[in-house]
């Protein structure tokens, strides 16, 4: 017997949404994201304008929920650590080594965040159109793998290499008696790029969700924790922008803005954090 017919959705080479017949003449349809955050593929009858979700096995489930909670709790908590960051530099005491500190151990909430993220779509059920196509597969736990043609892969590898760079921002921001360029080039540009990356990371969460083509959808969840996200990345580029150091004069551009940049940044990753929460099997 040869391969069922496919039809499938995305941008480029990421394919995001596959649609294929199953033998009993129903449509099995895998959606890339719904699959490795919910574990469900869908399956719709004949003539039938509903479709009804088939569920992975309960040590897929399992995984995806822990996974879940793990990731959405650390980047509640490195958001809100980050905030807090910026609340002290704008309210407090606006003590340099005080602030690096408290955005130092936001940092390792994201670290752990963006890797477990990771984790979810390494071991995320996979479909299988030759085996049992009307299923997800379980396959062995890993640590990581190498899947660049994956949208999924790829988004959050972006974001896990992001809170990588930020880490040596984070790091190079407890260093003393800098001169202007070594502050531009130890941490200002870390922190630039770990910014575009994140940004990276972010459209490429769109292409997923909106299967390349780019669209509202605001009834769905995950369309919402990606905006979220994504508002946030944008933010912290502001902030990054604004934290650029003159030559001239060793001054930011505008400390405030970075500032506040900062904060707003911060508390959209916690509240899109608060919604991961609730994007489960």
């Amino acid at each position: 017997m040869g391969q069922p017919e496919q039809h499938a959705e995305g941008a480029g080479p990421f394919i995001t949404r596959l649609s294929w017949h199953l033998p009993s003449g129903d449509t099995a349809v895998w959606e890339s994201r719904i699959a490795r955050r919910r574990g469900a593929l869908a399956v719709r009858p004949p003539g039938a304008t509903r479709s009804r979700q088939v569920r992975a096995d309960a040590v897929a489930i399992g995984r995806l929920r822990r996974l879940n909670a793990i990731a959405a709790t650390a980047f509640v908590v490195g958001g809100a650590l980050f905030a807090a960051g910026a609340a002290v530099a704008l309210f407090g005491s606006g003590d340099a080594t005080e602030c690096a500190s408290i955005y130092f151990t936001g940092g390792l909430f994201f670290n752990t965040g963006g890797y477990v993220s990771l984790l979810q779509v390494i071991n995320a059920p996979r479909h299988d159109t030759a085996a049992d196509g009307g299923r997800l597969a379980t396959h062995r736990w890993r640590w990581w793998s190498y899947e660049p043609m994956r949208v999924d892969w790829l988004s959050t590898f972006v974001l896990f290499l992001g809170t990588l760079v930020f880490a040596v921002n984070l790091l190079d921001s407890f260093l003393r008696g800098l001169s202007v360029q070594q502050v531009n080039r130890l941490i200002w540009v870390p922190d630039v790029v770990g910014c575009v990356l994140f940004l990276v990371s972010g459209h490429l969460g769109f292409v997923e969700i909106c299967h390349g083509r780019p669209r509202l959808r605001p009834r769905g969840l995950g369309w919402w924790i990606v905006a979220v996200n994504q508002l946030g990345s944008v933010l912290f580029m502001v902030a990054a922008l604004a934290a650029y150091t003159r030559p001239a004069t060793g001054i930011l551009i505008s400390a405030d803005v970075a500032n506040w940049g900062t904060l707003t940044g911060a508390l959209c990753f916690s509240v899109a954090g608060v919604l991961q929460l609730y994007e489960h099997p």
